[in-house]
């Protein structure tokens, strides 16, 4: 576990009115300002590590660069990330603020507009419950409860996995370390700890993931994107039970209460 995702703080700590002062450990939050050809496109409150992975998926996810071979340099000063594309010239939206509760200034978002997703990938029931348990398992979670984990994964290992306290960010970071080390997104999925949010739908598009699995819930705006993209969405993944949101064709092993085995 990084050192530099938390702090030990000093705190009271009370148990049926009985309090005693000790230290806890808290997860970091810390601003990082990304500068792209001398342009401040926006500013992240995250945890600070795998930066370079991070800034890569968030180029890509916000279609500022369509490939890895479209950046020339990366520069990582502390709480500063300075980036050179091939096109110096590239047009940058407003500047955005992200904020760590994921609620932050993200990208409006058309459907009808959205790449919809390319890919035959199908996924096991059995795969999808030996992936949560151990893509998710997390020691700073357990230390801290303060952090999101997301992972990228294919059928044979986990690719990716990054802890952040944006899950969003999270996102970004396992699709740049995919960009960086050139996996087929096509034939993989990605599993999250936190909800499924439009955005983190928005970014599995951009990228061709075709399934997107979390512990927790969905909503209906990501529901009703998926279902017009062609994206699966899982939600409520514990103890081999599950919801299947969408496109359930991606999803074997499964029968109805009637013995029926396959899903239209």
């Amino acid at each position: 576990m990084s050192e530099k995702m938390y702090r030990k703080l000093p705190c009271i700590k009370v148990d049926r009115h009985i309090f005693r002062n000790e230290l806890h450990e808290v997860v970091e939050e810390v601003p990082v300002a990304l500068f792209v050809n001398g342009r401040h496109a926006m500013t992240a409150m995250m945890s600070p590590v795998q930066l370079e992975d991070f800034v890569t998926g968030y180029l890509f996810t916000e279609q500022i660069i369509k490939g890895i071979d479209e950046i020339e340099s990366i520069r990582i000063e502390k709480n500063r990330i300075s980036v050179i594309t091939r096109n110096l010239f590239k047009v940058l939206g407003p500047k955005k603020t992200i904020l760590s509760g994921c609620g932050g200034s993200v990208s409006y978002i058309d459907a009808e507009k959205l790449p919809k997703i390319k890919s035959d990938f199908v996924i096991s029931l059995e795969k999808i419950n030996e992936s949560v348990r151990d893509a998710l398992f997390s020691d700073l979670h357990k230390t801290t409860g303060g952090i999101h984990v997301v992972a990228l994964l294919d059928t044979e290992k986990i690719i990716s996995v990054s802890e952040d306290i944006g899950r969003h960010n999270a996102v970004d970071r396992v699709i740049g370390h995919g960009l960086r080390t050139g996996i087929d997104f096509s034939r993989t999925f990605i599993v999250s700890s936190g909800r499924i949010s439009s955005e983190m739908v928005r970014k599995c598009l951009i990228a061709n993931i075709p399934v997107i699995i979390s512990r927790s819930a969905t909503t209906t705006l990501s529901v009703e994107i998926a279902e017009k993209t062609g994206l699966t969405i899982v939600g409520f993944m514990r103890a081999g039970k599950m919801n299947i949101y969408s496109r359930p064709q991606r999803i074997t092993g499964m029968e109805s209460e009637s013995g029926q085995s396959s899903v239209k």
